[in-house]
């Protein structure tokens, strides 16, 4: 590796400060992605635990509306099923998670979720039970959008902070090592050469005395 730098005593002084930032700065940039890695997994866990949950109900609300569709015929579900019964409203906002603002989204919708949009006269309790588990399910996929975006986020955080230790731990550093053991040697020689420049000028000097 080919180092160009001025062997100075100011250059080497200033190469070992660069050192000792750069070892602090590595320090920090690994305990920070560490951190992440860890919040990283337990937003992972969440995803799955709220994956696992809705797919579930979204079975159970399928297999409801397939029973009433056979009961009251598909045209009639798509029917009563044409205007909503509510609108639902979400609070957006932020929070930092290691110096990453994620999105926070919270479900601010009606509590009550036996409104439905249809009267009882001409349907099935199948149609009932599958619109209030998909009103059910409302909160936890708003969660889960949270999540989901959070998890890209904190990855893409992650990778970015991987690199920067990679690039400190296996260039950085390395190079201003050499560039000290460089200047260091360096100057060791050009004191060795003043010394011995010295003694042959008072072996010089010796001799005319002589």
């Amino acid at each position: 590796m080919a180092v160009r730098v001025n062997p100075t005593r100011m250059e080497l002084t200033r190469t070992k400060k660069r050192l000792q930032t750069a070892v602090r700065g590595h320090k920090l940039l690994k305990d920070k992605r560490d951190e992440m890695v860890r919040r990283f997994m337990l937003f992972v866990r969440r995803d799955k635990e709220l994956r696992e949950q809705i797919e579930a109900s979204l079975s159970t609300a399928m297999g409801r509306f397939a029973v009433a569709g056979a009961r009251m015929g598909s045209e009639a579900v798509s029917e009563a099923l044409l205007y909503p019964a509510r609108e639902a409203k979400v609070k957006t906002g932020q929070r930092n998670i290691m110096s990453v603002n994620v999105p926070t989204i919270e479900y601010v919708g009606a509590e009550d979720t036996a409104d439905l949009p249809y009267g009882f006269a001409f349907t099935s309790g199948e149609l009932d039970g599958a619109v209030l588990d998909l009103a059910a399910l409302l909160p936890l996929l708003i969660e889960l959008a949270e999540v989901e975006k959070t998890c890209n986020m904190l990855a893409d955080e992650i990778e970015k902070t991987r690199r920067r230790v990679n690039a400190l731990e296996h260039v950085m550093i390395p190079e201003m090592k050499e560039t000290i053991r460089f200047i260091t040697m360096k100057l060791e020689d050009n004191e060795r050469g003043n010394l011995t420049r010295l003694m042959k000028v008072k072996e010089m000097m010796v001799a005319d005395q002589q």
